[in-house]
């Protein structure tokens, strides 16, 4: 697999985003917060992915203040096909915050009506939003107004439902459809799960029965094995991955055939450039704070793991960081 040359790009050309890409077997980087910032981004994008997500940002706060989050989920043409993903609960703030957004020419917007994450929910946006199909049928209807104006195609992310007592994500998917969406993507566990137990795929199955347009799946998929089963066992056109991702970036080439001996010989180098970037796009060495949940995820599993965290965490020296994840990886610390 060739590195990313940037120098190969021209910025000022868009890459165009062909609707039919979703139904390709494509593999998606699904946003976390805290997690898939522009570094982290690039990185997946150099092991493979084929779509990323911004981060989920706050439709309320692009309609107040624009150049912060339009900052937040800036990108590079390195990184398409790009999606940016707004949550919100009110239809004409989350027009509007698409309509803004759409000046910086992402190639598609995704709404977020999955999230279980308390302050979203409180307020009706994220999950909670499946408990209120009407209103989320009147947001997506808005938002694909605005949308279809700049010719910008527009996904929705679900789940199952709010608990085990309301799923209802097929019929959902079916208004999500009707609404006008392009595609959906559906991360089978309830609200009332957050990341806990086991995802049903029976539910992903269910919605790609029920409608015509592709359908992503998301969910528990950690390695090669695993997506391959999803694609099996689901008929998804697409699949998503997220925390599946983290600590593990390589998983994308691992799924695309890029042998063991070849990744092992890579994670290193990969891990490095992790750093690198964001030093670069930070400016600034304290940015390897935040960094510390990725080496969280990066050190598990080692041995002497644990030591390594200790003194990574205690550091904002990249060279000893990066010296002490060799001497972890090579079994030497």
């Amino acid at each position: 697999m060739k590195e990313i040359d940037e120098k190969k790009i021209d910025p000022n050309i868009k890459i165009p985003f062909d609707i039919n890409f979703f139904t390709q077997k494509k593999l998606w980087l699904a946003p976390l917060a805290g997690y898939t910032d522009a570094p982290f981004r690039y990185i997946a994008k150099q092991c493979g992915v084929d779509v990323l997500v911004s981060e989920m940002v706050s439709a309320d706060g692009v309609k107040k203040n624009f150049d912060r989050f339009a900052h937040e989920v800036k990108f590079s043409d390195i990184e398409r096909p790009y999606g940016i993903q707004l949550f919100g609960d009110n239809p004409a703030v989350m027009a509007k915050a698409a309509l803004l957004l759409s000046k910086l020419k992402p190639d598609f917007f995704d709404i977020n009506m999955g999230c279980p994450v308390k302050k979203v929910v409180k307020r009706y946006a994220g999950s909670a939003l499946m408990m209120k199909p009407e209103l989320s049928e009147e947001i997506i209807k808005e938002v694909c107004k605005v949308l279809n104006d700049v010719n910008i195609p527009l996904t929705v992310k679900i789940r199952a439902g709010w608990d085990f007592d309301s799923i209802n994500a097929v019929p959902f998917a079916q208004m999500v459809e009707s609404a006008g969406a392009s595609a959906i993507i559906v991360h089978p566990r309830t609200r009332s799960q957050f990341f806990t137990g086991v995802s049903n795929w029976a539910i992903i199955t269910q919605v790609k029965e029920a409608v015509q347009i592709p359908v992503i799946g998301n969910g528990d998929i950690h390695n090669k094995e695993e997506a391959l089963r999803m694609y099996n066992e689901t008929g998804c056109d697409s699949v998503m991955i997220g925390r599946g991702a983290l600590g593990k970036p390589w998983v994308f080439e691992e799924i695309k055939g890029r042998s063991s001996a070849e990744i092992e010989n890579r994670k290193l180098q990969i891990i490095h450039k992790h750093i690198d970037l964001v030093l670069e796009h930070y400016q600034d060495p304290r940015a390897l704070i935040p960094m510390r949940a990725h080496f969280a995820y990066y050190t598990k599993g080692y041995i002497n793991g644990s030591k390594a965290r200790q003194i990574i965490f205690a550091s904002i020296d990249p060279e000893e960081i990066k010296i002490t994840m060799e001497k972890l990886i090579l079994g030497v610390l």
